[in-house]
């Protein structure tokens, strides 16, 4: 068993693209399903009593899996700076996706949230030093006109709140350019603790200031999932936050594991699949599939995203040999 936990959480020695896309679809299962659920409970928590119960769960089972691997060495990144930075940088995406989640759609939450190529693309300039040629600009088009369809600024209804998983879809670009680029070969238990410690502190912060500057009147109301700091603590809460605790640390640890084990570029497309799984988890929990409107974005986005994906693929000439 030993040696089995090693080699799920040990640094990657190289390139194994089959075993990135099996990691890479099992994780977008799980957390696709994590994602849909946080709706149903956010009536019952708030965003930060949910994000520090969740992530004080994923630090404990995180020292666990590191004790019986053989020690907690395995916790420690090797170079803290851009760990903690993307750490960072997904803390910032977490709350711009579930703060949103009481009062947006399914479709609204992951189409924006799917936004993340079209920066990355964007984002590739500046600090990569990547030029945006012809497809690249045509597939942020694309993708951003399928946001607009999916989010309708224009409807009398728009909310800014409704920017908020675009927000994240950003954030999470900056996640996929830092973990690929700067944190290929630090261990997958040491990327999600320093995003379990920084989403702690988070929690924290947002309870302490909460109490000590209560918000009062109908914001409290009508934005109580972020506006309440700690609300009653429930066994219906506690459950969900270890359940949800469950689903993060596999799913993630997956995740990180596969882009560390192929190209990011190989592996964008398949990254797509979370639209579909967001869009079956949401039929089977709350009976319902997105508009018409809002598959047509949906598709919009996966297809700027895939080829925003086939064109850095060809440009750095990976093969597609699934050895």
């Amino acid at each position: 068993m030993k040696q089995q936990l090693l080699a799920i959480i040990q640094s990657p020695s190289g390139d194994r693209p089959l075993v990135a896309v099996i990691l890479l679809l099992f994780g977008i299962f799980i957390l696709a399903l994590q994602d849909v659920t946080v709706k149903l409970i956010a009536h019952e928590t708030s965003f930060w009593q949910f994000q520090t119960l969740r992530s004080v769960g994923n630090g404990l089972f995180l020292a666990s899996l590191a004790w019986l691997s053989g020690g907690f060495g395995f916790l420690a990144p090797k170079s803290w700076r851009p760990v903690y930075f993307r750490a960072l940088m997904i803390t910032i995406c977490m709350f711009c996706f579930f703060s949103g989640a009481p009062y947006l759609s399914v479709a609204q939450m992951t189409a924006g949230l799917y936004t993340y190529p079209l920066f990355v693309s964007l984002l590739a300039g500046p600090i990569l030093g990547e030029k945006l040629g012809p497809w690249r600009i045509g597939a942020i088009v694309l993708g951003a006109g399928g946001a607009g369809l999916i989010l309708d600024p224009f409807d009398v209804n728009f909310s800014l709140i409704q920017l908020l998983p675009v927000a994240a879809g950003f954030f999470y670009a900056c996640n996929i350019l830092i973990l690929r680029h700067a944190c290929r070969y630090e261990t997958a238990l040491s990327l999600v603790m320093a995003v379990a410690v920084l989403s702690i502190l988070s929690g924290l912060l947002g309870i302490g200031f909460l109490s000590l500057f209560p918000v009062t009147g109908i914001s409290a109301t009508q934005l109580s999932f972020v506006a309440i700091g700690w609300p009653e603590l429930t066994i219906i809460v506690l459950g969900f936050a270890i359940f949800c605790s469950v689903m993060n640390l596999t799913g993630n640890i997956c995740l990180a594991r596969a882009y560390q084990t192929a190209e990011s570029s190989w592996l964008a497309p398949i990254d797509f699949t979370y639209l579909l799984f967001a869009a079956f988890w949401g039929r089977v929990i709350f009976g319902s599939w997105p508009a018409p409107e809002a598959l047509v974005g949906m598709s919009l986005i996966a297809v700027a995203g895939i080829v925003t994906a086939w064109q850095e693929q060809r440009l750095s000439g990976i093969g597609t040999d699934l050895s």
